[in-house]
């Protein structure tokens, strides 16, 4: 795995073969950015990422800026709706628009997998911010999540009750 962030021109097509990206361990979910802004001008980045069993991706959130798309590849999400959860399998698609609530757990009993496109681009630039704090000593509090949440214009959303916090 390459930790690259080249500009790539804008007048030929970029290959990324299966190890390249930029691996990003945030709160116990490996995102792995196959493309970020630096290599699309802004306009999106793209990961895949994974996450053990009983593992919360991301407690209930709202994004103001920015979009993101959720596709299964393997086991499956748990996925907070803003008003209760769905599971998604293989192949299940979830559009999380600006201004939607959503979450993701790992409530399966094998790892998940899945893609996920951002855009525009920049939200990747959170997950390194926080996977810097933690490397430097600090701990993933949801007070710590949700003060990087603000910079990139999302904040917190109340779970669904009955739903696992931690």
């Amino acid at each position: 795995m390459t930790n690259d962030h080249a500009h790539v021109p804008a007048d030929r097509p970029l290959l990324r073969r299966p190890q390249d990206g930029e691996l990003i361990d945030v709160a116990g979910v490996a995102h792995f950015f196959r493309l970020t802004g630096e290599h699309t001008n802004g306009h999106f980045s793209f990961e895949e990422f994974s996450l053990a069993p009983g593992t919360i991706g991301a407690r209930p959130h709202v994004h103001e800026g920015h979009d993101e798309y959720f596709y299964v590849l393997e086991g499956e999400l748990t996925l907070h709706t803003g008003d209760g959860e769905v599971t998604a399998g293989p192949g299940d698609l979830l559009a999380a628009t600006r201004g939607t609530p959503h979450g993701f757990r790992n409530a399966g009993t094998v790892t998940a997998r899945a893609l996920c496109l951002y855009t525009p681009a920049g939200y990747e630039n959170y997950f390194r911010d926080v996977h810097a704090a933690v490397s430097a000593g600090a701990e993933a509090t949801d007070e710590l999540l949700a003060e990087f949440r603000s910079r990139y214009r999302t904040s917190s959303h109340p779970a669904p009750s009955g739903t696992p916090q931690e």
